[in-house]
C-alpha cells in the first residue's frame, strides 16, 4: 500500500508533462519576443488556460505525494522509480502526441528499465 505514494507521484509528473505538451501544440503558444509587457501577458493567458492550469497543479500534487512516499521510504529505495516518468511520457509521447520514434530512444527507453531492475533488486 505504500507505494500508492510513488505510482500516484510518477502519474502527476507524467499527466502534468502530457497535458502541458499537448496544450502548448494545441494552443500554438510561444513566447513573444516583442517586449516585457507582451510576455507578461501571454504567460499570464497561457497560465490561466483550464488545461494548463491542471498541469501546473498536477506538478504540486505530485511533489505533495512525493513528500508523502519520503516518509514511507529511504530515498535511494524510492528515487529509481522516478526514472520510470521519462520512460512513460515517452511512450505516451508517440502514442499520444505524435512523436518521433527512433531506435536510440528505445535503446534508452531499455537501459532505463534495466538500470531500474538493478538499482530495485541490488
Amino acid at each position: 500500500m505504500r507505494y500508492i505514494y510513488i505510482f500516484a507521484t510518477l502519474f502527476f509528473t507524467v499527466y502534468g508533462q502530457m497535458i502541458l505538451k499537448w496544450r502548448i501544440m494545441k494552443l500554438n503558444w510561444s513566447m513573444p519576443s516583442t517586449g516585457w509587457w507582451d510576455m507578461i501577458v501571454s504567460y499570464t493567458k497561457f497560465l490561466f488556460d483550464p488545461f494548463i492550469f491542471s498541469g501546473f497543479l498536477s506538478a504540486f500534487i505530485a511533489s505533495v505525494c512525493w513528500s508523502m512516499a519520503m516518509t514511507k521510504f529511504q530515498i535511494t529505495e524510492a528515487y529509481p522509480f522516478m526514472s520510470l516518468a521519462p520512460a512513460i511520457v515517452f511512450l505516451l509521447g508517440i502514442w499520444l502526441l505524435g512523436e518521433t520514434f527512433t531506435i536510440g530512444k528505445v535503446v534508452g527507453l531499455i537501459l532505463i528499465i534495466v538500470g531500474l531492475i538493478v538499482t530495485v533488486k541490488y
